[in-house]
């Protein structure tokens, strides 16, 4: 069963594409659809070897954060530039048990 996720705006007219960002997910598959007037794709979020610890529902979230940390630990002039021109930047969270560990 696909259980949508959406970001979106109500740009979007009769018979045309959300505009926005879209997560569907399924049985070992998710789709995140990016759309607006300008753009258009889709992201295809597998298991892999590093994304099987999450359920299909995070698996998402899971995938694009650890990718994202990866990429820019690489320190790839290249992809800062391209990252710079889109506007894009990634801090890595800390996440809940670590929170939790370092109250202990």
């Amino acid at each position: 069963m696909t259980t949508p996720l959406q970001l979106s705006s109500n740009v979007a007219g009769p018979g045309s594409q959300p505009q926005g960002i879209t997560v569907k997910t399924g049985n070992d598959m998710a789709r995140v659809q990016v759309t607006c007037p300008h753009q258009s794709g889709l992201i295809y979020v597998v298991p892999s070897e590093r994304s099987w610890v999450c359920t299909d529902e995070l698996r998402p979230a899971h995938a694009l954060a650890g990718f994202f940390r990866e990429v820019v630990a690489l320190k790839d002039p290249r992809v800062e530039n391209l990252m710079y021109q889109w506007g894009l930047y990634y801090r890595s969270l800390p996440l809940e048990s670590d929170a939790d560990d370092s109250e202990n």
